[in-house]
């Protein structure tokens, strides 16, 4: 196995840090806030005293965003997300290391299955993240939970992804704060071009009233999707 010989920030975001490698590689890793703790098999690196977790794009949209690019990352400590689509907990476990245990990260599935298994790998071993399993399409639903944030983050495979994200961040999201959307082309139209559903997902999102402020495709990380950065005016 190569050996990781030292972790340094990134130079652009906060919360993340680049692994290097023996080979001169490196790697995307956020720090453990559940030492010892893996959530979908990554890999444990520890030096100088502290516990780092390598970050997957093949695994997660947003790993992928970044090493495609995308301009900034609105995660800070104490940062609130709103997280639809939290799956198994992938890429949520990631944005509770970021915004630390001082932030939250209220984290909506639809499945009872996998909510049960984004129970027992992340929220059991980190206070940040606030299951709540509820269906996207319904913001209203969970108004009882769900506090003002300061992004909104969307990774769901269902027809309308940006109505359903300009449905909640109109409800839940702070004035000037941020929509992270990975748009999945073939769960929406299989029979149009990735082009076309990239097109109208984000005019739908400007019609709302959202700022586009960056956009990135994510090949070779996943096929047919892009992953959209906004800002509520």
């Amino acid at each position: 196995m190569i050996r990781p010989v030292r972790v340094t920030s990134h130079e652009k975001f906060y919360g993340i840090y680049w692994v290097e490698f023996e080979d001169g590689s490196r790697k995307i890793a956020t720090l453990n806030l559940a030492p010892g703790i893996k959530v979908y098999g990554e890999q444990l690196i520890r030096l100088g005293g502290k516990e780092y977790r390598v970050w997957n794009p093949y695994r997660s949209k947003l790993a992928a965003a970044i090493y495609k690019g995308l301009k900034m990352v609105p995660l800070r400590e104490e940062t609130k997300v709103l997280y639809l689509g939290a799956a198994s907990g992938t890429t949520p476990s990631h944005v509770s290391d970021i915004v630390g245990e001082k932030g939250i990260v209220y984290s909506v599935e639809f499945s009872p299955r996998v909510m049960r298994e984004f129970i027992e790998k992340c929220a059991l071993h980190r206070k940040n993240l606030i299951p709540i399993l509820a269906d996207a399409r319904f913001p209203t639903r969970y108004r009882m939970f769900v506090d003002l944030v300061d992004v909104v983050y969307a990774d769901i495979a269902q027809p309308f992804q940006s109505k359903i994200v300009a449905d909640n961040a109109d409800i839940y999201l702070k004035t000037g704060g941020w929509i992270l959307q990975a748009i999945k082309a073939m769960s929406i139209d299989v029979t149009r071009e990735p082009s076309e559903t990239y097109r109208l997902e984000i005019n739908h999102l400007e019609e709302r009233g959202y700022e586009i402020v960056d956009v990135v495709h994510l090949e070779p990380y996943d096929t047919a999707h892009a992953f959209v950065l906004a800002r509520k005016k």
